[in-house]
């Protein structure tokens, strides 16, 4: 893949196998190294996990320019396709969510994570809204003459009511979004296994989960019809973690068997700033 093109080419591709597309999610460069290294086939990034770690909190208080040069940062390093979390899209129209997908594209995204919930209210936006603004990312792609995948999020289960009054509005919108230019959908903390399959079927396109606890493995996911399985921030969440556990070791053991144990180099740390090579045609 030396291409921008066809490294989006390929990140389509892989919402349409057999098995889901296991999409981890990094937060800088060397997160995003590590899971190329390891194997994956592309990497996104995790909006709650790149912005705190630049000392903002999830949402949209970090600057846009900051997002893209990150994104930009990421996407200049590893040879595989990456998706790129854009919020609510940094904007509350259409003209102006199409500006920051343009500038995430122009970066070398490939791809595009955007939600249906408006940061600054903790609400939804209408779907007539969000539609709009998704059928306007939509024509973005072939007038950059990159085929971007568009991952439409919805919050609907985030919000307190009777289960099946949520999931039925999340299928909805996630019908609605689909129909508007949307290549997967991303139902927000779906987890069980009965409402997976009851979304999947409904939705009749790519459908992506995000790991978290309760949600089934992977080879049940795969007889779900699921396409694709998201890390979302639990890699930052594991990371910050260990620290946790290798400071309180440190300080009151007086020990330091975790901050060492599985532990990189300082060689193989540098290796993960460095530019992977292109692929030989």
């Amino acid at each position: 893949m030396r291409s921008q093109k066809e490294k989006a080419e390929k990140f389509r591709h892989l919402h349409h196998q057999d098995r889901p597309l296991i999409l981890p999610n990094a937060w800088d460069v060397p997160s995003a190294r590590v899971f190329e290294d390891a194997g994956f086939p592309a990497v996104a990034t995790s909006s709650a996990g790149l912005m705190v770690s630049r000392g903002y909190p999830d949402g949209e208080s970090m600057p846009r320019g900051e997002l893209v040069a990150a994104v930009g940062r990421i996407a200049g390093t590893v040879g595989i396709p990456l998706s790129a979390d854009v919020v609510a899209g940094f904007g509350r129209g259409p003209r102006e969510v199409v500006a920051t997908v343009r500038r995430i594209l122009e970066a070398g995204a490939v791809g595009i994570n955007i939600e249906d919930k408006d940061p600054t209210t903790e609400q939804l936006f209408s779907v007539p809204a969000q539609v709009r603004k998704i059928r306007a990312i939509r024509e973005l792609g072939p007038a950059l003459d990159v085929p971007l995948v568009i991952n439409a999020r919805t919050d609907a289960l985030t919000f307190n009511g009777a289960p099946e009054e949520l999931l039925r509005e999340a299928i909805r919108r996630c019908i609605a979004y689909r129909d508007a230019g949307a290549d997967c959908v991303y139902p927000m903390r779906l987890t069980d296994a009965a409402s997976i399959a009851t979304l999947v079927s409904a939705v009749a396109c790519p459908v992506n989960v995000m790991i978290r606890r309760g949600l089934p493995a992977i080879a049940e996911l795969t007889e779900l019809g699921v396409k694709r399985v998201s890390f979302g921030p639990s890699a930052s969440y594991a990371a910050m973690g260990l620290l946790q556990r290798v400071s309180q070791e440190i300080l009151t053991r007086g020990t330091f068997g975790s901050l060492l144990d599985g532990a990189i180099s300082f060689d193989e740390l540098n290796r993960l700033a460095s530019r992977r090579p292109p692929e030989a045609p």
